[in-house]
């Protein structure tokens, strides 16, 4: 069963803010990093 689930536009937003930063840790920006990869990108393939 395929995972139909996507992060949400203001989630993503905040992820992708927090692996710019310096400051986050690694454990952190791998879960940010997760959820970008569930995002929706618009592109079709």
């Amino acid at each position: 069963m395929a995972n139909t689930k996507q992060t949400s536009k203001s989630v993503a937003s905040k992820a992708s803010k927090l692996l710019k930063s310096s400051g986050t840790s690694k454990s952190v920006k791998s879960v940010a990093g997760s959820a970008l990869s569930q995002t929706k990108t618009g592109k079709k393939k």
